[in-house]
């Protein structure tokens, strides 16, 4: 099993949102991935609170593949890359990484 983690930071404001609220879109549609990639064995992605100290990422996705191939294939599916799209607008950071487990 590979353990594929990513932790996002996003702009104050992006696309006429608030953090938070582009927070929660995000959360919307990668969470709604797992009906459309029937390789994600296991997804959740958690948001940071508003309270949380300077610096802290705002958002981690945690998923989980039965192999490489498959997060690849995960990678370039075309309703993870619309996703991708939207969060490429609103971040400022991300960290990645994929582990077997």
């Amino acid at each position: 099993m590979i353990k594929h983690l990513v932790m996002f930071t996003l702009a104050d404001t992006a696309e006429g949102k608030t953090k938070t609220e582009n927070a929660l879109i995000i959360k919307e549609k990668l969470e709604a991935l797992k009906e459309s990639i029937p390789v994600i064995r296991k997804m959740n992605v958690f948001v940071n609170g508003d309270n949380a100290p300077a610096g802290n990422h705002d958002i981690v996705l945690d998923s989980e593949f039965d192999t490489m191939d498959d997060v690849k294939a995960y990678a370039v599916h075309p309703e993870h890359v619309k996703v991708a799209e939207f969060i490429g607008k609103v971040r400022t950071g991300r960290a990645a990484i994929d582990y077997e487990f």
